[in-house]
Formats: C-alpha cells, structure tokens, sequence
C-alpha cells in the first residue's frame, strides 16, 4: 500500500507542477500584459513594466517564478498587490466549501436514485426517473445555475449571487450537483443491475434472503468498487464545472478569481488559481484511489 501511496502522491505533484507551468507560460505568451493595461503615459508604463520584471525575457521570468514557487511562494499578484499564495488559499476554501457541499447532494441523490433505477428495470416511477437523469445529463452547470437563478429572482425565495449564510449556497450547489448526481445515477443503476445479476446474489436470492436485503447488503456492496473508482472523474468535472457557476452567482472562489487574473493578465496568480485547481483535482483522485484500495485491495498488488 505504501508503494502504491507513493505512486499516487507523485503523480499529484506532476499534475500540479505541470498546470501551473503551463498556465504561467500561456499566459506570458498571451498577447499584452499587466503593465500596457495600466493606462498611463509610456514612461510610466515602462517604469512600471520594469519593476514587475516584465520587461525580461520569457524564459527569465519563467526561471524566477519556477525558483519561488519550489518554496510555495507563487510571488506577488500585480492586480492586487497581494501574495498569490494568500489570496489563491482564501478563495481556494470558498470553493472548496462550494465543491463539498455538491458532491454530498449529488451522492445523497444520485446513489439511492441509481439504486432504485437499477434494481426496478420496468415501472412508470423507474421509467421516469430516468428520463429525468438523462435531462440533467444533457444540461450543463452553467445552464443550470441560470435557470435557477432566473427562478430565484422571480420569486423570491433566495439570494440569487454572493457568499453570506447556507442560503447563498443552495443555488451554486444545486447547479453543480444536478448533472453530477444524474452521472452517478447512471453509473450505481448499472454497476447495481451486474451485482444483482451475479451467481452469489442469486444464490442468496434462492436462500429465501429477503430482496431488501439482498439488494442492500449484498448487490450494493459489490457495487461500491465501481463506483468509487469514477469519483475521481467526478471530482474533476465538479471543479471544472464550478469555474462558471461561480462566476455566473458571483460566489467569490477560485473561478472567480481566475477570470479576473486572466483579464488583468496577472501571470502568477493565473498560474497559483490553475496551481490549486489542478491540486483539487490531484486530491479528489489520490482520495478516491485510497478508498477504492480500502474496498479493493487487489489494486495495491496491480499498482
């Protein structure tokens, strides 16, 4: 297990080190710069280029950022004027509190509903369901949150932008967590239809075993590996799909501050908001591989 840990971990570190490389160097390939944007005359724009060391090569500034992030110093955001690694960290918990909160509602809907549809292939409810679930598959995030925020403003019933109390989270969770909760329906109602389909669930069914039972203690425990192994997935698509629903409900994350650092074309906060992207992602997977393993020990001698 510890080689296999070890195999993960690094493979994170690449995943990062290599988003936040390329995002630094695209984004210093962009055309223009913080210092043209500034708006002054060219004297002060050229001071100004000068003091952020804009004006060195690419391959210099790339060697300074690289020599500075090694010790998780991501430098100084030009727009702000703040350390990147301060300002990455607290909008990296907004959206981290925003992705948590999507991912529990879409588990909390998607495993019992792919249970249901999984296990009751015939039926209007089970018919329905599905069809459901192929709608909110076809309905992207950023789709979602402005349907909801078009009802929301309609009525009333909650804050359609910002970030105070669990009211302003309902429409930004529910936007993300409606696709993926619909990913994982698809996913548990297949992976349950195998389980149930195995000879040692008919074995139990033969037993006289209550379908109850055998559905919950039995076929959707063989399920469970399966699914764990696609979480990873998941979690990089809710991440991904969270950069544009928060910057459509204006819930200050990292999505957010994305955009505002690449319309600055702030190079290193760029590279510290794809930096911490990038190491979500990294931790959803290592997360996911880790309980897969727990289910599956298998999996550490195949590493």
């Amino acid at each position: 297990m510890t080689r296999f840990l070890l195999r993960r971990i690094l493979s994170a570190l690449v995943l990062v080190f290599a988003v936040a490389s390329g995002a630094q160097l695209l984004a210093q390939l962009a055309p223009g710069s913080y210092g043209d944007r500034i708006g002054r005359s060219t004297d002060e724009i050229a001071r100004e280029r000068h003091r952020l060391g804009l004006d060195q090569p690419i391959a210099t500034q790339y060697a300074t950022w690289l020599r500075r992030s090694i010790t998780l110093d991501f430098g100084e955001s030009f727009y702000y004027q703040q350390p990147v690694t301060a300002l990455v960290v607290e909008r990296a918990r907004n959206t981290a509190i925003l992705a948590t909160s999507a991912l529990g509602v879409a588990t909390l809907i998607g495993i019992p509903w792919g249970v249901l549809t999984g296990s009751r292939r015939d039926g209007v409810l089970a018919a329905v369901l599905r069809g459901t679930s192929l709608l909110l598959l076809s309905v992207p995030p950023l789709v979602s949150a402005l349907v909801l925020l078009t009802i929301a403003a309609a009525t009333g019933w909650l804050p359609v932008s910002g970030m105070g109390g669990l009211s302003h989270l309902v429409i930004p969770t529910f936007a993300l967590a409606l696709p993926i909760a619909a990913t994982l329906e698809r996913l548990q109602a297949q992976s349950i239809a195998e389980a149930l389909a195995r000879p040692s669930t008919l074995a139990a069914r033969a037993r006289g075993i209550s379908g109850t039972r055998i559905l919950w203690r039995h076929a959707w425990r063989q399920s469970l590996a399966p699914m764990l192994a696609i979480y990873g997935i998941v979690i990089g698509s809710l991440f991904s799909g969270s950069f544009a629903v928060e910057i459509v409900t204006s819930w200050p994350g990292l999505g957010a501050l994305m955009l505002q650092a690449l319309i600055a074309r702030d190079t290193y906060l760029v590279a510290g908001c794809a930096a911490a992207g990038a190491a979500f992602l990294a931790l959803g997977v290592l997360a996911s591989d880790i309980v897969h393993l727990l289910v599956d020990p298998r999996l550490d001698a195949n590493a």
